[in-house]
């Protein structure tokens, strides 16, 4: 059966007459077991409010009993005089009451009147027993046995951090009206001690919320947030959106945000930011170590061998697209979240804190640009390059408006300088071309390794980044001198046309073709390096075939060059073969012409003989040396074997049948008729072949 325990009297606050004070000061202060109820009552006097004693009396079973009771005490209420009331029995007196009298007593002084100011406040008795158990509440709570887990929510978490709220308030609210020199300042420090020491509690609980319950892999976090379900009415995150969250769950947030709001609301919002930026710098940093990449110095770059910071450059690339993607909207998030009353202090605490990060990673990326450049370095600066491009674009949305504006103009610098050094390295490609002075011949004619690394390395950059490179070039690329030392130094006879390309194509288009027309200088001057006129041939015809074929076989090259370029190039290949057909297989065909063979009308047999040894002679040096020649491309050496044996087959055939005939069968045949036909076009099928076993296989 309830025991209800109803108070004759309500407390008051009085002014500060000597009439109106509480004539039994060492009164135990009542408080209720159960339901808590107390009934204020004004006094008779307009100006001075009593501190009536509440008079309980024994609560009987039944209405009537509780009725008489009432009117006993209206009775009593109606007389006026203290003194006549019996003494109350001591009742225990709770922080759950005691915050009622509390509530009252700060919304009585919501609005202190200057009067009230001057003439002082009598500080009612209840305030230290509320003070005593607010201590008390407070070493309940900071006993490790009972510290708030992730997933943990203590029933009296609510009424602790109310109580925390009303320190807060008391102090601010006393202390306005006292000094802390005046007969309450020991009160006064009393309540800030105990502030304090709630505040020192709630900044560990905040610390120890953040640090033991983050780094969750986006996989689980919605795992631990069923495990963590807690109805709440306060959350401001719907479930659907947690796993946008970096590694917290939802009650978890609610509990932060909740203890931050008590801690700046106390005063306390320097001390709450400091735990908050330390430990998500840490976390993210943390972050950033596990996906490979650790904050390195300008200085630290440039000391680097290239093949170490080009196994860095990768992960920055990841941290890159992971913060942009992934942290700084789980950072915003979170700070919007915990802080959700305060809009511009979550703005500022995400900025800071990401600021700080992106201002590193940029600060890498200008590093790199500066650092010493060469052409194997082009594909990684163009993806870096990408990088900035395609990841911080949300900048604008995601921090606010003088942060963002910062941040675009560094990410804008830094990309600029990435796109400039890319520039250079790609027109350094010409300086290499140029630097490449060797005297050596390569053997066989073969294709020449500047032109194999050469196309090769235009076919990879065409393909895999030609609308970068496109961009990059449009962007960053600086006006073209006249006398740019780009331009090969034998092309002032295309001037015209190489001038209507620079018209017609773009930026990266007219350096591109720069590039091609100068290796194919640079060919031509090592060609000269042959004494044979047909090998010169030769190896003009394997590098340009090479590059047609490598233009050929990628699409975006191609696109790039256009078919004007490559038409023009064919039409070179085509002249090169004339001339090689001219130089090597004319001449041996002139050993089969008539002229002087016949005197009137009669076959000169030693003339004949003498073209038959000729012929033998010269066709056997071809083999000796051009079976040891190189044609790598088999389309190319195909052709080439069939021009021959096209052009010297049938031309040895007739004649063979016109003047065979004249030798003496027998010895005389053996001697001069070395080659059938087929012979012929068995030995032509060898030519460029670079293997010196077909000669050895004619010796056996």
């Amino acid at each position: 059966m309830e025991t209800n325990h109803q108070p004759e009297k309500s407390l008051s606050f009085n002014k500060g007459d000597g009439d109106g004070k509480n004539s039994d000061a060492n009164n135990t202060l009542p408080a209720m077991d159960s339901p808590k109820s107390s009934n204020e009552e004004s006094s008779a006097a307009a100006e001075i409010t009593e501190v009536e004693m509440e008079k309980p009396e024994e609560v009987k079973i039944g209405k009537t009993e509780i009725e008489e009771t009432g009117k006993a005490e209206e009775k009593e209420n109606e007389g006026g005089e203290l003194g006549e009331s019996s003494p109350s029995p001591e009742v225990k007196y709770t922080l759950e009451t005691a915050s009622e009298d509390i509530d009252r007593f700060l919304s009585s002084r919501s609005t202190p009147k200057e009067e009230e100011v001057e003439a002082g406040l009598e500080i009612p008795e209840f305030i230290d027993k509320y003070l005593d158990l607010v201590e008390e509440k407070i070493f309940n709570h900071e006993s490790p046995d009972t510290k708030v887990k992730a997933c943990q929510l203590a029933e009296d978490d609510v009424s602790f951090l109310k109580s925390v709220d009303q320190i807060s308030k008391l102090y601010k609210n006393l202390s306005a009206v006292f000094k802390l020199d005046s007969d309450q300042g020991p009160l006064i420090n009393r309540i800030g001690r105990i502030q304090q020491r709630a505040m020192s509690y709630l900044e560990d609980e905040f610390r120890s919320l953040m640090e033991e319950s983050r780094i969750v892999e986006p996989d689980q976090k919605q795992e631990v947030a069923d495990q963590c379900h807690v109805p709440d009415q306060d959350q401001s995150v719907e479930s659907n959106e947690e796993s946008n969250f970096p590694g917290y769950s939802q009650e978890v947030l609610a509990n932060l945000n909740k203890i931050a709001k008590e801690m700046i609301s106390g005063g306390h919002e320097s001390e709450c930011c400091e735990v908050y930026m330390i430990t998500r710098r840490n976390v993210i940093e943390e972050t950033l170590n596990k996906l490979g990449y650790e904050k390195i110095s300008i200085d630290e770059v440039q000391k680097m061998q290239w093949e170490v910071l080009e196994r860095e450059i990768p992960q920055w690339i990841k941290a890159v697209k992971q913060c942009a993607n992934v942290y700084f909207s789980g950072e915003r998030k979170l700070a919007e979240t915990i802080f959700s009353d305060y809009p511009s202090l979550s703005d500022s605490l995400f900025s800071n804190l990401t600021r700080g990060v992106f201002i590193q990673l940029l600060n890498f990326a200008e590093a790199v640009a500066i650092s010493k450049r060469s052409t194997e370095k082009l594909f990684k600066f163009l993806d870096m390059y990408e990088t900035l491009r395609d990841n911080l674009s949300g900048i604008d949305s995601m921090f606010p408006e003088e942060c963002a504006k910062e941040l675009r103009a560094e990410t804008t610098t830094a990309r600029c300088r990435i796109g400039e050094t890319a520039i250079c390295i790609f027109c350094d490609l010409e300086n290499s071309i140029k630097s490449d002075t060797g005297k050596i011949p390569v053997p066989g004619g073969a294709v020449h390794p500047l032109t194999r690394y050469t196309m090769n390395y235009l076919k990879y950059a065409c393909d895999e980044y030609t609308e970068t490179l496109e961009q990059v070039f449009k962007e960053h690329s600086k006006i073209e001198r006249a006398d740019s030392t780009s331009r090969p130094q034998n092309y002032e006879g295309n001037s015209e046309n190489y001038n209507n390309d620079e018209e017609n194509h773009s930026p990266f288009s007219c350096q591109l073709m720069r590039i091609m027309d100068l290796l194919d200088s640079i060919m031509e001057a090592k060609s000269k390096l042959y004494k044979d006129v047909s090998l010169r041939c030769i190896f003009m015809m394997n590098n340009g075939r090479y590059m047609l074929q490598k233009i050929k076989g990628s699409a975006e090259i191609h696109k790039v060059m256009g078919d004007t370029w490559r038409r023009k190039r064919s039409s070179y290949l085509r002249n090169y073969h004339k001339n090689y057909q001219r130089e090597t297989w004319t001449k041996l065909l002139g050993c089969l012409s008539n002229e002087g063979l016949s005197v009137n009308g009669k076959v000169v047999k030693p003339v004949l003989k003498e073209k038959f040894k000729s012929f033998n002679a010269m066709f056997d040096e071809i083999h000796k040396t051009q079976s040891l020649w190189v044609v790598n491309d088999k389309q190319l050496q195909s052709e080439l074997r069939v021009s021959i044996s096209s052009v010297v087959i049938p031309a040895y055939r007739s004649f063979l049948g016109r003047f065979s005939g004249y030798l003496d069968p027998g010895r005389q045949t053996e001697k001069y008729i070395k080659f059938q036909p087929e012979d012929i076009e068995a030995y032509i099928d060898e030519l460029f072949d670079g293997n010196p076993s077909s000669l050895a296989r004619r010796k056996t």
